[in-house]
């Protein structure tokens, strides 16, 4: 508030000075002719009206106007607002008065208007204007020194009413204080009241229920005196059940000693069955083979196949030769060859599979276990390992697995677990293919066959499944069936192009025992072998033949060297003999399916599949032992 005469008298020094000037007097002229312009009558009411001095005090840095005096005249306070509104109506009239004056002297109703060139009279006039200013400016100061007084006045009683205030309000805390302990009081004093009452009551009921107990109490020395004779009784009972109790202990002891020689004596019983069984099968041969005859696509036998109705392990060609001269008769030559069974083309699949069952069985025995089909194309060798979809058509591959999995569940009684492996691969053209490959055909890895220092032949880069049922196994063959590679030929819609190999890896633990076993069933599907006259192959064809006929005469060779026991056994001239390297000459018991097609014009292959066959079943590879620790 103490800026307003500063600037007010810079003002008038400014005006004065531009009297002086001469040229500067114009300029000035037109500057407070300006000034009303700018003034809002309403805007001095406004401001008189307003609570907050910073508002008032905005306007002083401005030049000082006709409202001057309302701006100054702004209050800390309503009180003092209308103390200085009455002060400044009783020196002379209203607030808005100089507003209204100096309106009138800029509106254009007072002096006519100069001319330019009247320096003098603009002067003369710029003074009074200066004169009218310092009147109001002294106006000002003695209102401003008079609010200045009611604003200290004001301040006094304000800080005389906020310590009554705080004497009120200290004592208003005391009294509600006052007021909170009676009320904690009076609710002390009726929660006494209550459990007053609610004692008096509890008094009347335990009053009762005394008079109760007494009676109780009366009835209850009579039973415990009935009770006293009752345990007496109760304790001659007891002993003698304790007494029947040891005698049952000492029995319960005595049959579990009986059960644990049961088990002993189980043990030793299926230990000795599974020597029988393998002395069974040593005598009855290490490599067994066995004859299957296909039956004629229009039913019946072939003339030239003979099969004893007596004698089921013998089988005979007959064939008419003609006389090369013409003088003789025709001759009749005949082949006899004798196997360790020889099945009829009526044989059914269950039927062909009991004479295996046993073989099967020593896989879980802890002894490798091979089955292969052999014989020219056409001849029924896939349908004997895999069948057919319908239960009765089932071939040796999916049997063998179903009692598998029947007979690990049945060793299960007698503290025996088993896990199982399964792997699929086959032989196309001298190169391994896996069978269970599931990802992209230009993705496909390569595989080779190793042989570890145990002499355990594997295969890199090769699917192997954990399975643990019959339908996961059934699942893969069914995979793998779609994998393996079959072409038409003429002898054959559906050839078999590869030779398939499935194995089951079997490991087994006795816990109890402390008893292991690890051992391989392996399930083979030669590809037959072809006469390019008759299967008529061609192109990709004939390469497959040419492949097929190659390997089987490698095994042939093999199995030659082993009926020789010759020193050297050339398993690694083919893919196929390196692969069953320990089916054939290893630690395995190894059965032959050799197939035969009943047609006249396959007379020929079929003589030499059964003298391949015939040599097969004379050698001896040695005796099997089983895998355990």
């Amino acid at each position: 508030m103490s800026r307003l005469p500063v600037m007010s008298s810079k003002r008038v020094l400014t005006n004065s000075s531009g009297s002086e000037n001469g040229p500067d007097c114009a300029p000035a002229q037109k500057r407070s002719r300006k000034d009303p312009e700018t003034i809002r009558p309403q805007a001095a009411a406004t401001i008189i009206g307003g609570k907050r001095p910073v508002a008032a005090r905005a306007p002083l840095l401005k030049p000082v106007r006709g409202m001057g005096a309302a701006t100054v005249a702004a209050g800390p306070s309503r009180g003092v607002l209308k103390s200085s509104v009455a002060a400044n109506a009783s020196k002379g009239g209203n607030v808005k008065q100089p507003v209204a004056a100096t309106g009138t002297k800029a509106g254009g109703g007072g002096a006519p208007k100069r001319h330019a060139w009247d320096l003098k009279g603009k002067v003369s006039d710029m003074e009074g204007k200066i004169r009218n200013y310092q009147t109001k400016y002294k106006s000002v100061n003695e209102e401003n020194e008079a609010l200045r007084g009611s604003m200290a006045q004001s301040r006094t009683r304000v800080d005389v009413m906020e310590k009554e205030l705080e004497k009120q309000r200290n004592q208003i805390s005391e009294y509600e204080e006052e007021l909170q302990a009676l009320s904690g009081v009076r609710d002390e004093l009726e929660k006494v009241s209550s459990d007053k009452s609610t004692l008096q009551k509890e008094l009347s009921n335990l009053e009762g229920k005394y008079k109760v107990m007494e009676t109780l109490r009366d009835s209850q020395e009579t039973e415990l005196q009935t009770l006293k004779m009752k345990l007496s009784v109760q304790e001659s009972t007891l002993a003698r059940v304790q007494t029947t109790l040891r005698d049952s202990e000492e029995e319960v002891r005595c049959l579990k000693e009986t059960m644990a020689q049961q088990r002993d004596d189980l043990h030793a019983g299926e230990m000795e069955r599974r020597r029988l069984h393998n002395t069974i099968q040593e005598l009855k041969g290490n490599i067994r083979v066995f004859c299957r005859v296909r039956p004629l696509f229009g039913g019946g036998l072939s003339k030239h196949i003979q099969l004893p109705a007596s004698d089921n392990k013998m089988i005979t060609l007959a064939k008419t030769e003609e006389s090369h001269t013409g003088k003789n008769a025709d001759t009749q030559k005949s082949y006899n060859f004798n196997f360790d069974r020889v099945f009829s083309p009526h044989a059914s699949q269950q039927e062909v599979f009991e004479e295996i069952s046993l073989l099967v069985q020593s896989a879980l025995d802890g002894y490798n276990v091979c089955c292969f089909a052999y014989g020219q194309t056409g001849s029924g060798k896939t349908y004997t390992m895999e069948g057919d979809e319908f239960d009765e058509t089932r071939g040796v591959i999916p049997r063998a697995v179903q009692q598998i999995f029947k007979a690990a569940e049945k060793l299960g009684a007698q503290g025996w677990e088993f896990t199982f492996t399964a792997s699929f691969v086959e032989i196309y053209n001298e190169t391994l293919r896996d069978l269970l490959y599931t990802g992209k055909a230009n993705k496909r890895p390569e595989h080779e066959i190793r042989k570890s220092t145990n002499n355990e032949v594997t295969i890199t880069n090769l699917t192997y499944e954990k399975v643990s049922n019959e339908d996961q196994v059934l699942g893969l063959i069914a995979l793998a069936n779609q994998n393996r590679s079959t072409a038409q030929t003429a002898q054959n819609d559906r050839s078999s192009r590869s030779h398939s190999v499935f194995q089951l890896d079997i490991e087994g633990v006795n816990h109890g025992r402390d008893i292991k076993c690890k051992s391989t069933l392996c399930l083979v599907d030669l590809a037959g072998s072809e006469r390019m006259v008759k299967s008529q192959s061609q192109g990709e064809r004939f390469k497959e033949m040419t492949a097929i006929n190659g390997s089987l005469s490698n095994l042939g060779i093999v199995i030659t060297a082993l009926a020789n026991k010759e020193s050297y056994v050339p398993y690694r001239n083919s893919k196929l003999t390196y692969l069953l390297q320990c089916c054939l000459g290893g630690n395995s018991k190894t059965l032959m399916f050799v197939n035969i097609a009943p047609e006249t014009d396959s007379f020929g292959e079929t003589l030499n599949s059964l003298r391949f066959a015939s040599k097969v079943n004379d050698c001896v590879i040695g005796t099997a032992s089983a895998n355990r620790k």
